[in-house]
């Protein structure tokens, strides 16, 4: 099982209304990126990240992990923003390569930060709906909000098949390891080759079955699965009212400032 699936599920807040916190993930990470906020975004994280590991009963380890993986990729990514070549040094750093300088001014720092920021506290709405929220709940919140019926299944379909190609390759790559057949870079590379020819014959056998066994249950383009029911608190509503109402609020006043 995939481990943000697998946590999901023992989430202290597994069993809350999946609309409530759909709306509040969706809610947040707008508001977010609308308003660019250096403090909106630093609010944001540390209340998600009070909801995910207080509240959902997330490691923090594993949170903190996670967080770490878009991280190194903003920080890649906002380099080319923040560093400049140029002949005159900036106000902020410079080092002087030849007749150019490395350097950087502090509109360009502040625009770095603003940028990871953001994006961490908008994947932090992301991660407190996955961490939280199994994904047979998210599809039926996209089914109650009148996502195109087809999109849905797809999907369903789509996380199906990620456990069943997971759990096959898993079997195929034991078998190799078992074989000698990761014992060096040219060997790895043959065996990787063989394990995806072998997955894709596979998945079409897998998926004619799985179309087989549909039909024999009368299928009608639509899969219908029972819902779990969880009715929303008002508690809970009211809370995240008033945090999104203030994020709101917060969001107008920085753009007319």
């Amino acid at each position: 099982m995939i481990t943000i699936d697998m946590l999901c599920y023992y989430s202290r807040l597994r069993y809350a209304n999946a609309m409530e916190k759909f709306t509040y993930s969706v809610l947040t990470l707008l508001f977010c990126v609308v308003s660019r906020s250096l403090a909106m975004a630093l609010l944001v994280l540390v209340v998600n990240g009070i909801l995910t590991v207080r509240k959902g009963g997330i490691p923090f380890y594993r949170y903190w992990r996670y967080m770490m993986i878009p991280l190194a990729f903003l920080i890649i990514s906002t380099l080319a923003v923040i560093i400049n070549i140029s002949h005159t040094p900036l106000d902020a750093f410079a080092f002087q390569i030849g007749n150019y300088y490395l350097t950087g001014s502090y509109a360009s720092l502040y625009k770095g930060v603003q940028m990871i920021l953001t994006a961490l506290a908008s994947v932090s709405c992301l991660y407190f709906l996955s961490f939280n929220t199994p994904m047979t709940d998210i599809l039926s919140v996209l089914k109650k909000i009148h996502c195109p019926d087809m999109l849905v299944e797809l999907m369903l379909l789509i996380y199906r098949y990620i456990f069943l190609l997971l759990d096959i390759s898993f079997s195929i790559s034991t078998s190799q390891d078992s074989r000698l057949g990761n014992r060096d870079f040219k060997t790895s590379i043959k065996s990787f080759g063989a394990m995806v020819s072998v997955l894709l014959i596979r998945a079409m056998a897998k998926s004619g079955a799985l179309y087989d066994s549909m039909e024999a249950r009368c299928y009608d383009g639509r899969l219908k699965v029972l819902d779990e029911q969880h009715p929303p608190k008002s508690k809970e509503i009211f809370s995240i009212v008033l945090f999104d109402g203030l994020l709101l609020i917060f969001t107008i006043w920085s753009k007319l400032r």
